[in-house]
């Protein structure tokens, strides 16, 4: 008799373990009746009738996925190694397991084609320059054609451009010469406003002849405060135009 309460028992103790599944809240588990899908389930505790149901778990958690390092060839003909990363999610496990054999591997997949069509109907300066226009582009175009699958693309972000070694140095080049062009057009600009202030304080100072003496006074004053061996004497503007029309005098007679 005691032997076969042991084997009920054990039998007892088999059936209730494959009968009663735990799921934790972040997994979905779906059943399979006799080979039909009856729907998800989950989180918490789940009763399956043995060698009848079959449970498959499906995790909602945002899986981090790295796109291979994509061979891409720009609108403009220069050729690029990309590379990404794809964040998604399951939203409905019964399409996830239906609906497609393997979703992570099939969103790989889909990633990489999209990844190589999307850059190369970029040019090379929008890949560089417009990451975040490229990176929603890729998002829309890679959900829509897993929503069949019951899978979220949540984000999709380039991570790395890698440039030729020839072209990384023409970009170098070109770098410095716009750098040149613009130290140089600053220097003129700067030329060009002295000029300005020096034609406007000239013009202040003709209005007032005095002026000008303050002015070698003043240079005088500054030359003094130092230990210069160099004496300066200043020669009164006057006395040039007294020069000047002794000139006239003599050439009218």
């Amino acid at each position: 008799m005691a032997p076969s309460i042991i084997v009920l028992a054990i039998l007892i103790i088999i059936f209730l373990a494959s009968a009663i599944k735990i799921l934790p809240e972040y997994e979905r588990g779906v059943i399979f009746r006799l080979g039909r899908v009856i729907g998800a389930k989950g989180p918490g505790i789940i009763i399956l009738i043995p060698f009848i149901d079959k449970m498959v778990r499906v995790s909602l958690r945002v899986i981090t996925m790295d796109v291979p390092t994509q061979d891409v060839i720009t609108k403009d003909n220069v050729s690029v190694k990309v590379d990404a990363v794809v964040y998604f999610r399951v939203v409905d496990p019964v399409k996830a397991i239906v609906n497609v054999e393997d979703f992570i591997y099939a969103t790989s997949q889909i990633s990489q084609t999209t990844l190589r069509s999307v850059c190369g109907q970029a040019e090379l300066d929008e890949l560089l320059s417009q990451r975040e226009k490229l990176n929603v582009k890729l998002q829309e175009i890679i959900d829509k054609e897993t929503d069949a699958w019951g899978v979220k693309v949540v984000s999709v972000e380039l991570k790395r451009i890698d440039l030729p070694e020839e072209l990384v140095k023409a970009m170098a080049r070109q770098a410095e010469a716009e750098r040149e062009r613009r130290a140089k057009i600053i220097s003129a600009e700067a030329e060009f406003q002295a000029a300005q202030k020096l034609v406007e304080a000239a013009a202040l100072l003709a209005k007032q002849p005095i002026a000008m003496q303050l002015r070698y006074l003043e240079t005088l004053n500054t030359i003094g405060q130092k230990n210069a061996k160099t004496i300066v004497f200043p020669f009164p503007t006057e006395l040039m135009g007294f020069i000047e029309n002794l000139r006239q005098k003599e050439k009218t007679e």
